[in-house]
């Protein structure tokens, strides 16, 4: 024992110091490949949802009350998304939920609802297609009367939500997609979606520098421009609230307590942005939507299960969550 406490402390602190980087960084490229493919370049790439089918009264799936379940972990984003598309219509009651919560030691989603046939979310993608071997994400909108997956792809739930269920919403009138603004959403969507929502992502798991600058150079341009874009009318596409803010809402409702930090997002915050913050909790204290968040569980999914981003596993306190119910006088605007 002697000899070997020796032989360690006349190891050269630099040469120490050269194998643990090595040893980590050949570790962290090999853990952040499985968990962010990249492109030649270092760049995440998000790969495609794989479940896209509908929801109409002349297709296989129709609306039913009590027919579909609608699969969430509340950290996710693009979970939240379907989450505040059912608050906003007023679907609480005819799409019931199933939760489910990261597991740090196995990398799936596990189902917090007790008495389910499923332990896993894997499990539920391998009912609804034997031997699946794409990724199991949520949300997912099952269809409990075929068991099988109808989406499994947020941006088409919201819309199936915004539409399909007009019969048993409680707020039928609201349209969250209207015909005339189709145009103009689309082109925000896709202009929010790659420089916001998976820019975020494209931040925190780049892999080299080059990837990393580009990405998050272009996430506070995008970010600038919303800012004044939101000067001089309430919403994205003016007066009326639409699916483009339901997509932007949930990046920034994480954006200072995750993405600046362990995201490296930190050129600027959310709350210093005039337009962007106020506008933010415009949509936060819509009816229904303060429901749909939950900044504890958004902190311990992120921190908590991104290991090769956290390897220390330290959960920061945050923001304050009440600064989200300051008043906004957004309606005083337009």
């Amino acid at each position: 024992m002697a000899r070997s406490t020796k032989i360690k402390a006349s190891l050269p602190p630099g040469l120490i110091v050269q194998v643990g980087k090595t040893v980590w960084h050949t570790m962290w490229q090999v853990m952040m490949s499985r968990l962010a493919p990249s492109d030649d370049q270092g760049a995440y790439t998000r790969p495609d949802s794989e479940f896209r089918e509908s929801v109409s009264q002349s297709g296989t799936y129709q609306p039913e009350a009590g027919r579909y379940r609608l699969i969430v972990g509340m950290g996710c984003p693009w979970a939240h998304r379907t989450l505040v598309a059912r608050a906003l219509k007023g679907l609480e009651d005819a799409i019931p939920l199933w939760r489910v919560s990261p597991s740090p030691n196995e990398g799936v989603w596990l189902f917090d609802n007790p008495g389910l046939e499923w332990r896993s979310l894997p499990e539920l993608y391998q009912t609804a297609q034997a031997g699946y071997r794409g990724r199991s994400t949520v949300p997912v909108l099952w269809d409990t009367q075929t068991r099988t997956i109808v989406n499994n792809e947020s941006a088409d739930i919201i819309k199936i939500l915004n539409v399909a269920f007009a019969e048993l919403a409680t707020q039928a009138d609201l349209d969250l997609y209207p015909a005339e603004l189709s145009d103009q959403i689309e082109q925000w969507n896709d202009r929010i979606y790659h420089a916001i929502n998976n820019g975020v992502y494209r931040c925190g798991f780049a892999r080299s520098q080059a990837a990393y600058e580009a990405a998050c150079t272009l996430l506070f341009e995008t970010l600038d421009d919303l800012d004044q874009q939101l000067a001089h009318q309430r919403y994205i596409c003016g007066d009326c609230l639409t699916l483009t803010d339901v997509r932007l809402f949930t990046t920034l409702f994480r954006f200072d307590a995750v993405y600046h930090g362990l995201f490296k997002c930190d050129r600027q915050r959310l709350c210093d942005y005039p337009h962007l913050w106020p506008y933010a909790r415009d949509l936060y204290q819509q009816p229904g939507v303060a429901d749909t968040c939950d900044l504890d569980t958004v902190r311990r999914d992120y921190y908590g299960n991104l290991f090769p981003l956290n390897p220390g596993g330290i959960i920061p306190l945050g923001p304050n969550p009440q600064t989200w119910q300051q008043p906004h006088q957004r309606h005083l605007i337009g």
